[in-house]
């Protein structure tokens, strides 16, 4: 079969590989769409990872063949015979042990099965999107949804992502009526904008493009205003929160000076950790350093909290929300790429224009 194989820093090929092999209670699915997610794209330019990989995890397909004998996988039994052949699936590439001290927490990003790769299509498991065949392992069969069938496989490649959104939202504990910033408009932000609306939250939308504004206000923002022009920013209502959905220091900065005593202030997009931060900077000709009044913090009571990765167990939240088309994820995609064009699809996806919002590989129907 055919797959985009990561072979390096910033190096991707499209070789010949062989069809994955299943095993018992495992499920080989033809790809049919993947998303390009910055998860993917911070491992390919900056080579966090090693390689030979194939990434790809925002994946929809159609089941090709199912495994059979038996499995030691908890409830493995029980996932698979709700599959057969056919179906058109989105599928779900990390799911949590839900015993652990983190998931016990909740912190199900942290928890050490979460953090294994349950879909492959060869090589260290990494996804396996950019691939036309891949393997889905047992532990990660509770997160796999069938697609309905009004419903496309590009809608079903969006549920991941989704589903890290709609996490983030929880995470923040609003009530209906506060009000929120997102900074920050491109289709995360969007959809941020859109599920807080649904919510009954008031959206205040910003970001350095007037077009990502206007699609701002079609997806509920009750205001929409350039974020290098704070002075035309007229609160009517103090801020309850903010979300930084642009990994901009400045931005976390101001957000904490913006939301009201008790407020909290999430982080979405920070996902360089320093050693990367500071190999991107130096290739930089300046770098500019922003200070936390830490005081705001303890005397404002405010929080300052992150949200990564995404939640099995909001599964059927998120599919309900896509699949209804509540949140109609369809005007959010924007270039279709071939297969062999995955490389171009990566870097659109890490350089967007003006008028780029999602990208995603086209693999097969």
């Amino acid at each position: 079969m055919r797959a985009v194989v990561y072979r390096g820093v910033n190096d991707l090929r499209l070789e010949t590989v062989p069809v994955p092999r299943i095993g018992a209670h495992e499920l080989l699915v033809k790809v049919a769409v993947c998303g390009v997610c910055p998860t993917d794209i911070k491992k390919i330019h900056y080579g966090t990872v090693p390689p030979p990989r194939i990434f790809g995890h925002e994946t929809a397909g159609t089941i090709v063949k199912i495994g059979g004998g038996r499995s030691g996988i908890r409830n493995s039994q029980f996932a698979i015979r709700n599959f057969k052949v056919g179906d058109r699936v989105a599928l779900h590439h990390h799911v949590p042990c839900l015993d652990c001290h983190f998931c016990r927490h909740r912190a199900f990003a942290q928890c050490e099965t979460y953090k294994r790769t349950g879909i492959t299509a060869g090589f260290e498991p990494a996804g396996g999107g950019y691939a036309e065949y891949i393997r889905v392992l047992p532990f990660v069969l509770p997160g796999v949804v069938k697609i309905p069938a009004k419903n496309s496989f590009e809608e079903g490649a969006m549920l991941e992502p989704v589903n890290t959104v709609l996490k983030a939202v929880k995470r923040l504990e609003l009530l209906r009526g506060d009000t929120v910033l997102v900074a920050g408009q491109g289709p995360i932000g969007l959809m941020f904008t859109k599920i807080l609306s649904l919510q009954g939250i008031r959206v205040l939308a910003t970001d350095l493009l007037a077009s990502r504004l206007k699609l701002a206000k079609k997806f509920g923002a009750y205001r929409a205003v350039l974020a290098n022009q704070p002075s035309t920013i007229n609160y009517q209502r103090p801020l309850d929160a903010a979300i930084i959905a642009v990994p901009s220091d400045a931005a976390v900065t101001q957000a904490l000076q913006l939301v009201r005593g008790a407020g909290k202030v999430l982080l979405f997009a920070h996902t360089k950790r320093a050693e990367v931060r500071n190999r991107v900077s130096s290739h930089q000709p300046s770098t500019i350093n922003y200070q936390l009044d830490l005081a705001s913090i303890c005397l404002d009571e405010k929080d300052l909290i992150g949200s990564y990765s995404s939640d099995f167990t909001l599964q059927r939240e998120v599919a309900r929300f896509v699949f209804s088309r509540q949140l109609d994820v369809r005007p959010l995609i924007t270039h279709r790429f071939p297969l062999a064009q995955t490389a171009d699809a990566v870097a659109l996806a890490a350089k967007p224009t003006e008028a780029s919002l999602k990208i995603v590989v086209n693999v097969g129907g």
